[in-house]
């Protein structure tokens, strides 16, 4: 499985990979970090990544954007929301538009793991 970690925070995409590499997450390998929504669509088209991890609030294109160009992608990843925002309209709008997961901010480590292995294994 390839992961591409999307998010504005470098202390979040740092966390995340820490999680999928020291639980020993395996088969899964990070093709990409993004900072926004233009880069993730950029790494997206050369990585083809099977899963992302999404935040919502991002500068330069957010989220529920990125999620929706993600989705038009040939064979559009699996993508994990990954979000601060207590506002359940985004959370759906993110759903609705394909995501197939959603984890608050803050997570411990075996929620992280937990969600990512169901939206892995969400076929």
């Amino acid at each position: 499985m390839k992961l591409l970690i999307v998010d504005d925070s470098n202390l979040i995409r740092t966390r995340i990979a820490s999680v999928v590499e020291t639980t020993q997450m395996k088969g899964v390998s990070i093709v990409g970090l993004a900072r926004n929504g233009r880069e993730a669509i950029r790494i997206a088209r050369d990585t083809r990544p099977d899963v992302v991890t999404m935040d919502l609030t991002m500068p330069e294109m957010d989220g529920v954007e990125t999620i929706r160009e993600m989705m038009r992608l040939p064979n559009p990843p699996n993508i994990l929301v990954v979000s601060a925002l207590n506002d359940k309209s985004t959370a759906i709008s993110a759903l609705r538009l394909g995501a197939r997961g959603f984890i608050n901010k803050p997570f411990t480590d075996d929620e992280l793991r937990l969600a990512l292995l169901d939206v892995c294994n969400a076929n």
